[in-house]
């Protein structure tokens, strides 16, 4: 019997919600999670986040993309954006979870180390998963960062050429719904802004709710 394929949106920092939402799941030995970015920035501890991916990694089939925010947290270290940059995104918060000192030198080279290997998609047979958009008419493989992790969903994409939905974030659904156009599924549900961190099994359709301080919905 194949395991469910289950995708969490963006957890922006919300170790609680991250926890509850993984109780409320149960995943199974045979399931796959694909967590689509923005661990980090806003929330109370993205220490606590990253601390629970990591630990999910190495007991079960979790496949952790790559989120803008991923990407300032480190262009912020390596000389590649700006650090008040990140700063203005949330970055002293993520910050503020590793202790005082709001310095980067605080946190772990595990998490470095994790954040460096994030993907920017995976696919399987019949799904996409991207962490915010997709260039319909382009092969998965040649698709720019930039469209993968910056684009919003403000003009809707048409269905990709291949056939396969998309699974993304980073557009936060203000009204704490998976956005659902068949083809795309947005399951950013606007955890960091005081709303909803979501999951959605790709192939039921079923959708687990917790709010930021993880109660379920």
């Amino acid at each position: 019997m194949s395991g469910r394929i289950i995708a969490i949106g963006d957890i922006h920092g919300h170790a609680k919600a991250l926890a509850a939402l993984i109780e409320l799941v149960r995943p199974r030995q045979n399931d796959m999670l694909v967590t689509v970015g923005d661990y980090v920035d806003r929330g109370p501890d993205t220490k606590g986040v990253l601390d629970q991916l990591i630990e999910l990694q190495r007991r079960s089939r979790l496949i952790p993309l790559m989120g803008n925010h991923e990407e300032m947290m480190l262009g912020a270290r390596e000389g590649r954006s700006d650090f008040a940059f990140w700063m203005k995104f949330g970055g002293d918060a993520a910050l503020d979870s590793y202790g005082p000192g709001k310095a980067t030198s605080n946190i772990p080279r595990e998490h470095w180390e994790f954040l460096r290997g994030l993907p920017l998609y995976y696919e399987t047979d019949k799904h996409f998963f991207a962490h915010a958009n997709y260039a319909p008419n382009q092969p998965w493989s040649q698709q720019s960062a930039q469209v993968l992790l910056w684009l919003d969903l403000g003009d809707l994409p048409v269905r990709h050429y291949s056939g396969k939905t998309a699974i993304v974030g980073h557009t936060p659904q203000k009204d704490g719904k998976v956005l659902d156009l068949g083809y795309l599924k947005c399951i950013d549900t606007s955890c960091g802004h005081s709303g909803l961190l979501t999951a959605l099994d790709v192939t039921t359709g079923r959708i687990w709710q917790v709010t930021e301080d993880g109660r379920e919905v």
